[in-house]
């Protein structure tokens, strides 16, 4: 037995996982995945209550699923994010999505930011998700990224701003609307 091999796993191993595990797979590493605070939880409930309604309104295939929901990117990257909307139905199944989002939005928490900052970007990019949103209410700053093009051009919001939603044509988030 070689005592330093690591051992890698897939999203098969993630499938298996008791149901109430919370974790993340990337690169075949599983990561535990800390409780939300309730600053979290309530931003990431407004915004898809806001953009649940938006898509109601409009009607069409897209999909607003929040966490805990999984999003298998590749045989050995699944993740969690915050909010996933999804507009291709067929990537919808019982286990999740299978593929990459149209937009997702993580809320950053303090365990979560060199994550969501760093690989995440580079994982939803090269999955090929259209757009990616980073709110950090403790900095006070949503980071918006359309990865649909060759270059990254992040713009950078407060959390007083109002964003246009890139995906979309007529839809924006007043970002000052989610605590109050």
């Amino acid at each position: 037995m070689d005592v330093n091999k690591i051992e890698l796993y897939t999203a098969e191993d993630y499938y298996e996982l008791p149901e109430d595990t919370r974790v993340e797979l990337i690169d075949g590493v599983f990561y535990d995945m800390a409780a939300p605070s309730l600053n979290h939880q309530l931003i990431v409930s407004e915004l898809n209550r806001q953009i649940g309604n938006y898509i109601k309104e409009k009607g069409g295939p897209c999909k607003v699923l929040p966490a805990p929901f999984t999003v298998k990117l590749y045989d050995d990257v699944v993740v969690e994010p915050d909010i996933s909307v999804i507009c291709d139905p067929g990537k919808l199944s019982e286990k999740g999505c299978d593929g990459a989002p149209d937009w997702v939005i993580e809320v950053v928490s303090p365990s979560s930011s060199g994550k969501d900052y760093i690989r995440k970007l580079q994982l939803y990019r090269s999955a090929g998700v259209r757009e990616y949103w980073i709110v950090d209410s403790s900095s006070d700053m949503v980071t918006v990224y359309s990865l649909a093009g060759q270059e990254l051009n992040p713009k950078t919001y407060t959390m007083k701003d109002t964003i246009k939603v890139g995906i979309y044509e007529d839809f924006s988030i007043d970002m000052g609307t989610l605590l109050s």
